[in-house]
């Protein structure tokens, strides 16, 4: 039996159009996730249909459980309330008010200038890892430890605060974007990072060309990745809205060059080296210039 050009032409139509009336809600979107479709072809599907979606934070909760990327439960919540991110919302990145919408990020506020601003402070990613301390785990066994420092390039920040005890603000997307690399942020790293608690503040040792900061340490009783407790600078922070946090050291910084850390280990499994894995630093840097009276930060 022949069929006509134009049949096929016909049923190719159809089947690429999207299904008319369809209407995606929770449990079609937790289906399409079981179902191992990737989150970009998720999020444009959301955005191609109607939708009928509980936002509410239980619904949330579960929506994550379930193993909903962030990014997705974020573009569920635009198409629900019909809101997406504004363009808009750049023209206010250097506005003093902490209230007013600022891209996702970490900021400083400027107070010290005759007309205060909020000071956007780059990421840094750091993926180079040196050792240290090798001679001396070697020749004791590996009773002494070996340390573990990430390496940012440069000698100094690019950003450079006046204050003794600076004022910080997190930017964090709303709906588990959050500082993460979600749809529409590619400040953040992967993973949910919604609060300052998950970094580490940390003042560098300068080197020639470089800074450095220990983030991990391995001896015979084992490894630790991270930033070492008694590296990290103590901060305070208080939710100011959904999404914002204001940040402060809680004493004032002696000069020298500083950083807040967000550092994931990937790839490491079992006993040993390998079990730490690679070591990747996001890092957020300003300096602190030197001030009359200033005594050297203890190392």
């Amino acid at each position: 039996m022949k069929i006509g050009r134009a049949t096929i032409a016909l049923a190719l139509a159809l089947s690429a159009a999207p299904a008319l009336g369809e209407v995606l809600d929770n449990s079609r979107i937790v289906s399409l996730v079981e179902v191992g479709l990737d989150e970009q072809a998720i999020i444009a599907k959301i955005k191609a249909s109607g939708g009928q979606y509980d936002t509410s934070t239980d619904a949330m909760i579960a929506l994550k459980k379930a193993g909903v990327p962030g990014s997705v439960i974020a573009a569920m919540i635009e198409a629900s309330n019909g809101q997406t991110v504004s363009a808009n919302a750049a023209g206010s990145a250097d506005s003093p008010d902490p209230l007013a919408p600022h891209p996702s990020g970490i900021y400083v506020l400027a107070n010290w200038q005759a007309e205060p601003k909020m000071v956007v402070i780059d990421p840094t990613t750091s993926n180079q890892t040196k050792t240290g301390g090798f001679l001396g785990y070697a020749l004791t066994g590996g009773i002494a430890s070996m340390s573990f420092k990430t390496v940012v390039p440069n000698a100094k920040a690019r950003v450079v605060t006046e204050a003794a005890r600076p004022k910080f603000y997190f930017y964090f997307d709303q709906a588990g974007r959050s500082l993460s690399g979600g749809a529409t942020s590619a400040v953040w790293m992967a993973g949910a990072v919604t609060s300052p608690s998950e970094f580490s503040l940390v003042r560098f040792d300068v080197k020639d060309d470089r800074r450095e900061a220990k983030v991990g340490k391995f001896n015979i009783g084992g490894a630790k990745a991270g930033v070492m407790d008694k590296a990290r600078i103590a901060f305070s922070y208080n939710q100011i809205a959904p999404g914002v946090y204001e940040v402060s050291p809680d004493t004032d910084l002696p000069s020298g060059e500083y950083g807040f850390i967000y550092s994931a280990t990937t790839g490491g499994g079992g006993m040993g080296l390998g079990g730490m894995g690679a070591m990747t630093s996001k890092i957020f840097d300003f300096s602190v210039p030197a001030r009359p009276g200033d005594k050297p930060a203890k190392k």
